[in-house]
């Protein structure tokens, strides 16, 4: 059995190599003496035959897991692995091979997939020939799963469902607050729900999240806008008092908030012209998630008040750049006036 999981949420693709890892060893090998992990980006093709080698006696099967083999710089291991695999018919023998790849997602091109390599600054590249070889073939295995970045609903139905294995119950808003926050990130939201639930063991109210959830820098700029959007004016001269407590500047602060404005603009003015998400996605070069969330955002404002709002922001900014004005005074008297 050949198994190939991928995609840009590691946490959910994590938490499946973890369900299928604990099922082998629970049922078939509790000593995991039939279990073989290997590190992909130093793998050789000996390594993983003798993962395969002989079994325990109290075992049926071996399970060997293969993580981020897509990250090797050995070009002929994708070759020799595809090769392997077809050799001794691996789908089909009781074995188990687990590819795990946490810097892989797919794009869709007619009937095809192109696989996209991600790096840490988000940058996306093709694959190269040599690993699309192995790609192709391990996409068409039937246990195959790319788990996806989870869509703004996703995300809120998969929050509800954690604070309900804690036996706490939360409401949209709240769900919303937090995302707001923390991002799309599910290991940070995952950490938040079970300090949150270990501090309110009944009901999450936005007051908690707003008291206890603190995202970074760049999260609390989008919860800011977030919560302007939605004319929050509490949360809103909260998160910009925070952004000052976290050393930002006026300029950088004033910067920032332009430019999540303008995206907004645009999103709007996208959907006048009744754009898909999707193609506001690919026209804007936007995170399918910050599209969304920018999509929720825009849907309280019209083109022509969402472009009052960008003016008000420039001339905030000049008004802070030529002396004339205070930058903290002038951005808490334009939450007040949202």
């Amino acid at each position: 059995m050949i198994i190939f999981i991928y995609g840009e949420d590691t946490f959910r693709s994590r938490q499946k190599l973890k369900e299928l890892k604990n099922k082998f060893t629970k049922e078939l090998d509790p000593g995991e003496n039939n279990l073989t992990i290997l590190d992909g980006k130093n793998i050789t093709i000996k390594e993983i035959g003798d993962g395969f080698g002989a079994r325990s006696l109290l075992s049926k099967k071996r399970m060997v897991i293969i993580e981020n083999i897509f990250s090797t710089k050995n070009k002929k291991i994708f070759e020799e692995i595809n090769d392997y695999l077809k050799k001794i018919k691996i789908g089909e023998s009781d074995n188990i091979i687990i590819f795990w790849e946490d810097g892989i997602k797919t794009k869709s091109a007619g009937s095809k997939k192109i696989a996209l390599s991600i790096d840490s600054s988000g940058k996306e590249t093709p694959l190269p020939k040599n690993k699309q070889l192995l790609f192709n073939f391990l996409i068409k295995q039937p246990y195959t799963q790319e788990f996806k970045t989870l869509s703004s609903a996703e995300a809120s139905a998969w929050i509800k469902k954690k604070f309900d294995k804690y036996g706490v119950t939360i409401n949209n808003q709240a769900i919303q607050t937090l995302i707001s926050l923390i991002g799309s990130d599910l290991w940070k939201i995952d950490n938040e729900i079970a300090k949150l639930a270990n501090y309110k063991t009944d009901k999450i109210e936005i007051e908690d999240i707003e008291k206890f959830v603190k995202g970074s820098v760049d999260e609390n700029i989008f919860a800011l806008t977030d919560a302007i959007s939605s004319r929050n004016k509490k949360l809103a001269s909260k998160l910009l008092k925070e952004q000052y407590e976290a050393g930002l500047t006026d300029s950088h602060l004033i910067s920032m908030i332009i430019r999540q404005f303008k995206i907004l603009l645009q999103i709007r003015q996208a959907l006048d012209s009744r754009f898909t998400s999707q193609k506001i996605i690919n026209s804007l070069k936007l995170h399918p998630f910050v599209a969304q969330k920018g999509i929720n955002q825009v849907r309280n404002f019209n083109s022509a008040s969402l472009k009052n709002i960008f003016n008000q922001l420039v001339e905030i900014d000049y008004l802070t750049k030529t002396g004339k004005g205070e930058a903290k005074i002038l951005l808490n008297l334009f939450i007040q006036k949202i």
